[in-house]
């Protein structure tokens, strides 16, 4: 038995190195003749945000035994990987579902107080200089039952992963750090970018194995997908599978407003993966710990977060008005000498006394005028309000704006902001 699992991974190692061996162009060609994504997956696979313990231990649980395999991790006694990302509100956890058991699983982390994972080896300050959200893709895994399916659990996975970053996550760049042998994957089929040239040899986020960083800017990939995938039959068209066809197996959470995140996590459901499952509060320091306090600064939340040492030299920062990220369309409208300016913006986040918006088009600052802003499907608000801040990157105008009063509706969603815990209470 030894001697034929040796001479199987001799096999393997062989057919890697030939395969290694052909010119670039002709490698993503094969890997592209692969694709097998069913554009009617069977009805047991559910798709959906984890948003219970029992989901996300499973979640952790497949991801655990995933990076130990592939020796991404030391094996913990938890038998779970839990990371600090993972408490964080701007990271949500997907699922695959199969007959209810949970198969696979992907996280995706927006930018937020830690910053990402990848920054720790990869530098991405040109691509924080463009235009758009940027989230990180991390932690894929799929359970080894259902690893040799020809990608049933994987692409579905991923289709999911593309309609939650364009459609509720507010996320135009995706970055990814990989191994350097699964580069090529996202390479040829989803057509990402390598950030940086050489390989990163040793990634402590993934215990020191080898990295390749890449990024995917989502506004431009319907576009390539189109012109290498449009004319494919269906089960190798990827333009198909991501942009066009609509998966009744993935379950996209149902928001009264038009908030970008879904967070899950309930002060019991943190203290148990992150005190008592895996100490994840323990081992971090005095700045990070003043960070968590910043980000939950509701009272249930403060017995379960990690206190601060004596000799901490670092506080909780706490703003006057805690500010929550959205997505809404809103009009802004100008009188002056008798006639009616209207601008077209996107807010992106809102307060009790104010917001932000993007605009295409430069506004007037320091004149007051009219805003209604769609909070969510059936939530209108309409405010007297002034623009007092800019600021301009690329083709994108951002405003700061005060609100001379906010109405029922704004302070219905802002107090709903601030004290709901999850986006289930939303």
């Amino acid at each position: 038995m030894i001697r034929k699992s040796s001479a199987k991974k001799r096999f393997r190692q062989f057919l890697r190195n030939a395969f290694a061996r052909l010119p670039r162009h002709l490698r993503h060609s094969i890997y592209r003749a692969m694709i097998d994504c069913d554009p009617a997956p069977d009805s047991r696979l559910e798709l959906k945000v984890a948003d219970t313990r029992e989901e996300l231990e499973d979640c952790f649980r497949i991801l655990h035994d995933a990076y130990v395999a592939s020796g991404f991790m030391k094996p913990a006694p938890s038998g779970l990987r839990v990371t600090i990302y993972h408490a964080l509100p701007t990271t949500t956890t997907l699922c695959a579902k199969y007959d209810g058991r949970v198969v696979g699983t992907m996280s995706m982390i927006r930018d937020g107080v830690f910053g990402f994972p990848l920054q720790s080896v990869f530098d991405i300050s040109e691509l924080r200089a463009q235009p758009g959200h940027i989230a990180e893709i991390s932690a894929l895994a799929v359970h080894p039952d259902f690893r040799a399916t020809g990608g049933a659990i994987l692409f579905p996975l991923m289709k999911f992963m593309y309609e939650y970053c364009t459609q509720y996550f507010d996320t135009r760049h995706l970055v990814i750090a990989v191994n350097p042998d699964k580069i090529e994957l996202y390479e040829s089929l989803l057509f990402f970018e390598r950030l940086q040239e050489n390989v990163v040899d040793r990634y402590d986020f993934a215990n020191g194995a080898p990295a390749v960083g890449a990024t995917l800017d989502l506004q431009r990939a319907p576009e390539v997908f189109r012109r290498v995938y449009g004319d494919k039959r269906p089960r190798k068209n990827l333009y198909d599978y991501f942009v066009s066809r609509r998966l009744p197996n993935i379950k996209l959470p149902r928001r009264r407003y038009y908030t970008t995140n879904d967070p899950v996590l309930t002060p019991a459901t943190l203290n148990y993966f992150f005190n008592e499952r895996c100490q994840v509060f323990d081992s971090l320091d005095d700045r990070r710990r003043a960070l968590l306090w910043s980000i939950y600064d509701q009272p249930e939340y403060r017995s379960v977060l990690p206190l601060l040492s004596e000799k901490a030299q670092v506080a909780p920062v706490m703003r006057r008005h805690q500010r929550f990220s959205l997505r809404c369309p809103a009009e802004i409208r100008f009188e002056s000498e008798g006639q009616v300016h209207s601008y077209a913006v996107t807010v992106i986040e809102i307060s009790l006394t104010g917001f932000q918006v993007s605009s295409q088009s430069p506004i007037p600052l320091g004149q007051p005028g009219d805003a209604i802003v769609e909070l969510g499907a059936e939530e209108s608000s309409r405010m007297r309000v002034r623009p007092v801040r800019e600021h301009h990157a690329a083709n994108e105008f951002f405003y700061g704006f005060q609100l001379q009063e906010p109405d029922s509706t704004w302070r219905r969603c802002v107090g709903a902001l601030e004290t709901l815990q999850t986006g289930t209470e939303l």
